[in-house]
């Protein structure tokens, strides 16, 4: 049972891995709408129960932290346009540990909610919602200098400018973070909790677990 748990375990965090770099939308500063690639790693807290689901997501945030091996490195190169070294290794917790550990906790409500899909659609809405926090963070934290030069992008300028007039300093740089992350994340905690439940279920009937 233990090598059944570990493999199905390594197989879903590999899953997770690959859905994750095909993304059919991307920003261009981090973050993009991917194939579900966080729906492998939210079945693994709901079938398996949350302290394995930690530690699996726990994996699966270092393998992201690999993927993203230029975005980090080129936080902790020296020079002045760069990041100081605490806010490379602040990037590093909030961004990836903290930000994909959370998936573990999918399985929160199972016991809670007596159905089993209900439970997994409100975990991994919940779970990917607080990933989507710890990118407002960061966003806010690290990236809010950005926020003038964003909101004055022709793109964004039949809104930017109401938003320039209305925010400014700490406010404009949250309202940044909550926009720009929200522009992937916000999918993609629609996508997880739409999928999830359906991939669980068929997994379910099918006795892989």
């Amino acid at each position: 049972m233990k090598t059944k748990k570990l493999v199905v375990c390594a197989m879903l965090i590999a899953l997770g891995s690959v859905l994750s770099v095909i993304q059919p939308f991307a920003l261009p500063f981090g973050g993009g709408i991917t194939l579900a690639s966080m729906m492998p790693v939210c079945l693994i807290g709901m079938i398996y129960g949350m302290k394995t689901g930690v530690l699996s997501a726990l994996c699966f945030s270092v393998i992201q932290m690999f993927l993203g091996a230029s975005t980090i490195s080129a936080a902790f190169l020296p020079g002045e346009d760069q990041m100081i070294l605490w806010k490379a290794i602040l990037m590093c917790l909030l961004d990836y540990t903290l930000a994909y550990t959370v998936l573990g906790l999918s399985g929160i409500f199972k016991n809670k909610i007596k159905n089993d899909e209900v439970a997994i659609l409100a975990g991994s809405a919940f779970v990917t919602f607080l990933r989507y926090v710890a990118h407002i963070a960061s966003g806010y934290i690290l990236w809010g200098s950005y926020a003038e030069w964003f909101f004055s992008q022709e793109g964004f300028y039949a809104f930017g400018g109401k938003i320039l007039d209305t925010f400014s300093g700490n406010g404009l740089a949250f309202i940044y973070s909550v926009i720009y992350n929200g522009l992937y994340m916000i999918p993609e905690i629609i996508i997880t909790a739409a999928v999830t439940p359906i991939v669980y279920k068929a997994l379910k009937n099918s006795k892989a677990f």
